[in-house]
């Protein structure tokens, strides 16, 4: 990469000029090697702003300075030194060689006509992109064909006919600009619903705002949800193969956010006048530079920048076993996480007669489910396994575990619980699983869903901190991490003024995060106090939603009613046409969410008349702790819990004879509080939705309450009932 300082220097003129003969004489095999005209720090961050425009090809330049008319040469003569002060150089040799063809005498040089609507023509059309890496060798494009008819006045000198020969004649100049800008005043590294929401919030509040994403997927930025969850449940393949899928409502929908018709290529963002968002892909960001505002990326390119976003997300975590396992075993082994992680279980189920599920969470349980749903139309076996007591056993308490775990086993998997493996080999084109019960089982597939890593491989290189606690970029309110660097989404340590630091891995968190980021960029400087929610749905008929610390070793207190229709996922997108009922949430809920203040929330006020009739299945407690104690903590971890509140609080369920619920139970509906100190610091909303508000604002208040079941009165479990 060559830089020149001083641009408005004749030196620096002269040089540039001579950098441009160097690169042009070697084809403008520039795909590895760029030029920059720097005259300050400010010129640099200032260079691709929008009223630097496209400058016109080099056929024009050509066709305009043969015409043979003085006002043309110098036109052209002050437009190459233009190109000169502001940043390029590489027209205005362009234009001096063409110039130098012309007649010394003022005569018209005059081309022929054809060869130069040729190269016009080709100038339009698309050309291939080379890949964009420190050592590209570009080939040199074919030779145009001679001119029909050239006059023989109109013959370059021999210094400038080789010229001529050695250079592209059917390239634009655009073509010869680096694939990946040298700049960019909205950097953002990783291309999730973080990334999206961000360059949303920064294109909403700067409207000419050039954002450039850079992603290690090949893909453009999507939403993950459906990949657990409605892909797996269309009877379409074509919508499958082209990422759509059919909403609970039967709508359909790509999980792409956007077409890619809305971005702009990278190379041209710097000169698009309304600005846009460009999508390096394949790209890895190995490290940042916060003192000189610099990105180095995997190919060894930098990327300046004026703002930077870290939205790395997570890498799906890996248990032991499977790690040490020879390569057979680890080539059917997948661990469930983007697209490419779909394409292939999908392609995987439709061959395999056998699938195991390692993993009883939210992305476990749904995968499950859905490769369980497609075995009852093949001869396809789905075996789920964990070590806790049941499904979601870190989230739900016991008896609701068990409950769920039987409607897994409804939807045609067989379950394990308390189950995990020892060994994995390889045999006969089968993974062979010994597993702690001394059983082994013979496999065609693996499919691990145990959590997420989050991404930090750059906080050792830029100077980062990392929370040795909960993992993740350790940042302020503000979402900041250091000067003109943020961080959301998985990747985001945030400091909750409600429960202490978190870190979360949740779309919901992901979209506020990342919508927060985009605006403190902008220079909003709003600090992060949304309670993000989360939600997760076993199928079209069954789906919670949760929000704050939802742990199944705290104690616990539900009251649960009759369900009704209305009472499922399904009928949810029905009445809303929503599938991310993160969306339908925030649009309930009436306000910003990051703001932290409500307008259509209902106040929690205890001593307020209610009118609502109590439920007719009796409150229940949990106190007992739950299997996934044995096991690593959920990410949403919580202080273990206090002894003589859970106490207490079973005296208070004893002497009112509540009596827990057993697992034969149809839970309909319901609200489940999650306790620490008899102050709710979580609330699962069990087949309930649009009532997310109320609980946000339950636990926002922080208040002890003696009567939950007046609570969950707030929730209105009886609203749709005849």
């Amino acid at each position: 990469m060559f830089r020149i300082a001083g641009a408005g220097s004749v030196t620096a003129a002269r040089l540039s000029a001579a950098c441009c003969r160097a690169v042009t004489s070697k084809q403008f095999q520039v795909h590895g090697a760029s030029l920059h005209v720097l005259s300050s720090e400010t010129s640099r961050k200032t260079r691709n702003g929008p009223a630097h425009r496209t400058p016109p090809s080099w056929q024009s330049v050509r066709a305009m300075a043969s015409a043979g008319e003085s006002q043309s040469k110098i036109n052209y003569l002050f437009y190459g030194l233009a190109v000169l002060f502001g940043g390029g150089g590489i027209v205005y040799w362009w234009s001096r060689k063409y110039m130098r063809e012309t007649s010394k005498d003022g005569s018209t040089s005059k081309k022929a006509a054809a060869p130069a609507a040729a190269a016009s023509k080709e100038a339009t059309e698309p050309v291939a992109e080379t890949p964009v890496t420190a050592t590209t060798k570009s080939e040199a494009p074919p030779a145009q064909p001679a001119a029909a008819e050239a006059p023989a006045e109109a013959a370059p000198d021999a210094e400038s006919k080789k010229l001529l020969d050695a250079t592209p004649q059917s390239y634009p100049d655009y073509e010869v600009m680096p694939e990946i800008p040298g700049h960019a005043k909205y950097l953002l590294i990783g291309g999730g619903t973080a990334s999206f929401a961000a360059f949303r919030a920064i294109r909403a509040s700067d409207a000419k705002a050039q954002v450039l994403v850079v992603t290690e997927e090949e893909e453009l930025p999507y939403m993950r949800p459906p990949l657990s969850k409605e892909l797996w449940y269309s009877d379409e393949p074509k919508l499958v193969e082209k990422m759509k899928f059919k909403q609970w409502n039967g709508k359909e929908r790509s999980v792409y956010y956007n077409p890619p018709s809305f971005y702009v290529e990278p190379k041209e963002l710097a000169y698009q006048e309304n600005g846009g968002v460009a999508v390096v892909k394949g790209r890895k960001v190995m490290k940042l530079d916060p003192q000189k505002q610099v990105a180095v990326l995997d190919n060894g390119w930098e990327i300046f920048y004026d703002k930077v976003l870290i939205a790395t997300g997570g890498r799906p975590r890996n248990i032991p076993v499977f790690e040490r396992a020879s390569q057979e075993v680890k080539d059917r082994v997948t661990l469930f996480r983007g697209i490419k992680d779909f394409k292939r279980l999908d392609e995987v189920s439709k061959n395999a007669s056998s699938i195991v599920v390692v993993g009883g969470g939210f992305l476990g349980s749904e995968l499950t489910c859905a490769l369980g749903k497609r075995s009852r139309d093949s001869s396809l076996k789905v075996i789920q396994m964990f070590p806790e007591a049941g499904n979601m056993g870190k989230v739900l308490p016991e008896y609701l575990s068990q409950w769920t775990t039987a409607k897994v086993r409804g939807e045609g998997a067989t379950v394990k619980p308390e189950t995990f493996v020892k060994r994995a080999r390889y045999s006969d084109g089968k993974v062979i699983l010994k597993l702690n019960t001394g059983e082994e089982i013979s496999t065609d597939h693996v499919v691990v869903a145990v959590g997420l890593e989050p991404n930090t491989e750059l906080a050792k290189e830029s100077g980062l901190e990392v929370d040795d606690t909960y993992g993740g970029f350790r940042v302020n309110a503000e979402l900041e991490a250091r000067s003109d660097i943020w961080v959301a989404g998985d990747a985001s340590s945030f400091y909750d003024i409600k429960l202490g630091r978190r870190r979360v891995e949740h779309h919901d968190h992901a979209v506020v995060s990342g919508r927060l980021a985009g605006e403190n960029m902008t220079g909003a400087k709003k600090p992060y106090w949304h309670q993000s929610m989360f939600w997760s749905d076993l199928g079209p008929d069954v789906g919670y939603e949760a929000i704050g610390i939802v742990d199944s070793s705290l104690p616990t207190v539900a009251v649960f009613a009759k369900a009704t229709e209305k009472d499922t996922p399904r009928a949810v997108v029905e009445e809303t046409g929503e599938s991310l009922r993160s969306v339908t949430e925030t649009e309930a809920e009436g306000v910003v969410a990051e703001s932290g203040e409500t307008t259509a929330t209902p106040e929690v006020e205890l001593s307020s008349a209610q009118t609502t009739e109590p439920s007719e299945v009796p409150s229940t407690t949990d106190v007992e702790p739950s299997a996934s104690e044995k096991t690593e903590s959920a990410t949403d971890e919580a202080p273990a819990p206090d002894v003589e509140a859970a106490a207490k609080l079973v005296a208070e369920v004893e002497a009112e004879n509540r009596v827990a619920p057993t697992p034969k139970e149809d839970y309909g509906k319901g609200v489940i509080f999650y306790l620490r100190d008899d102050v709710i610091v979580g609330v699962v909303l069990w087949n309930l939705f649009n009532r997310m508000p109320i609980a946000r604002k339950i636990i926002k208040e922080g208040k002890q309450h003696q009567d939950l079941a007046e609570v969950a009165k707030l929730f209105d479990l009886h609203a749709d009932e005849d």
